[in-house]
């Protein structure tokens, strides 16, 4: 039987009907958006240069493509730009995973805790080991870019995570790009927050302070899909750069939260800075009736969500599929097999009704007994 994404995917529940939720639903707007939420599921945006959106479901090896990937006693690196979160953490079980079934060994793998310098000297150190296949997250795309091309020329074939190195091209310098669906997850993170505010209040969004593709693209997709609600005001914007995100973000909440008395709601851009926010709110002993929403689908924040705490809602990745995928195509890299140029899967939105059932489909395992007991 062929091994492909569509079958795995599959076997963590990729299909999951979105529970609307009656606390934070109100009626005059539920049908709608829940509708705009569907539609976004199921028609990922395009990539970062205008390319055609592959789904991760599509990519297949056959048993015999397998065995001979076996035969070839190949070796990988994953070169991270980071691993101190839930999402890295489940993107590299899923490449662990794949790799693993294609009898691919992985040499090395690295975390540049999100500054370029060294990522640069990780991909250096890497090259000495002289894997064939690279999997990787670039920390930023220009100060980086040089090094992978290095690699490129040395003939290590490169997988690239949510943004490519700049100026590297797919089918010559990589083999192919892989991310999800940010603009959707970003425009589902707002419909979430228009949802549970019955579309009117003051919110505040915490950006990525970063040229990543990937963040910036939640950030526009928010902004698209907010603009639609006129009586939801963005009252302040304010990014945070790193590397300690949950600290900065506590910061930059605290201040929002004392600077706008009335502020009804704030998005942050991935989990770990919605955890900041998450303390800013504590500390500020903020009412019930903040909303906080986000994007990726980590413990913290789910847990406050099980416990019908601030958080309501979140546009998440698949990161263990993101990773089993970026697996499968350091096969086609090793077959010399056409490979797509970018490959997408799509947003998952989340609420409390269905946490539970969405927690394998984003990070591959089942919900932690922690999450599962804040849901009593």
């Amino acid at each position: 039987m062929p091994l492909t994404m569509r079958k795995s995917l599959q076997m963590i529940a990729l299909a999951t009907a979105l529970g609307g939720s009656a606390a934070y639903a109100p009626s005059a707007f539920a049908v709608d958006i829940d509708k705009q939420i569907k539609d976004i599921e199921s028609h990922p945006a395009s990539g970062p240069n205008g390319e055609k959106a592959t789904l991760a479901s599509d990519l297949k090896l056959s048993a015999e493509e397998i065995e001979k990937i076996k035969a070839k006693h190949a070796k990988a690196a994953i070169v991270m730009h980071y691993t101190a979160s839930d999402w890295a953490k489940a993107q590299m079980a899923g490449q662990k995973k794949a790799l693993e079934e294609l009898g691919v060994e992985i040499v090395a793998t690295t975390d540049a805790g999100y500054r370029a310098e060294q990522q640069v000297s990780d991909i250096e150190s890497v090259m000495a080991l002289k894997p064939d296949v690279m999997i990787t997250v670039p920390a930023e795309q220009s100060a980086t870019a040089a090094a992978y091309k290095k690699a490129a020329a040395a003939g290590i074939k490169i997988i690239f995570l949510d943004q490519t190195g700049a100026g590297m091209k797919a089918g010559k310098d990589y083999v192919s790009l892989v991310s999800s669906d940010n603009r959707g997850m970003g425009k589902v993170a707002a419909l979430l927050m228009a949802k549970a505010l019955d579309g009117k209040g003051e919110i505040g969004l915490i950006p990525h302070a970063s040229d990543l593709f990937a963040t910036k693209e939640r950030v526009v997709g928010f902004k698209e899909a907010i603009k639609d609600y006129p009586d939801i005001k963005v009252v302040q914007e304010t990014g945070v750069g790193g590397p300690d995100f949950s600290s900065e973000s506590e910061r930059v909440a605290s201040a929002m939260l004392t600077a706008h008395p009335n502020l009804n709601g704030i998005w942050a851009v991935w989990d770990v800075p919605t955890e900041g926010v998450l303390s800013a709110a504590r500390a500020a002993g903020a009412s019930k009736s903040l909303v906080i929403t986000t994007c990726d689908l980590g413990v913290n924040i789910s847990i406050d969500m099980a416990k019908k705490g601030y958080v309501k809602g979140t546009g998440s990745q698949r990161p263990y599929g993101a990773g089993y995928a970026e697996g499968i195509l350091a096969g086609y890299a090793l077959l010399g097999k056409d490979a797509p140029p970018y490959v997408v899967l799509p947003a998952l939105a989340v609420t409390r009704d269905n946490l539970i059932e969405a927690w394998p489909q984003s990070n591959g395992d089942q919900a932690p007994k922690i999450l599962t007991d804040a849901m009593n």
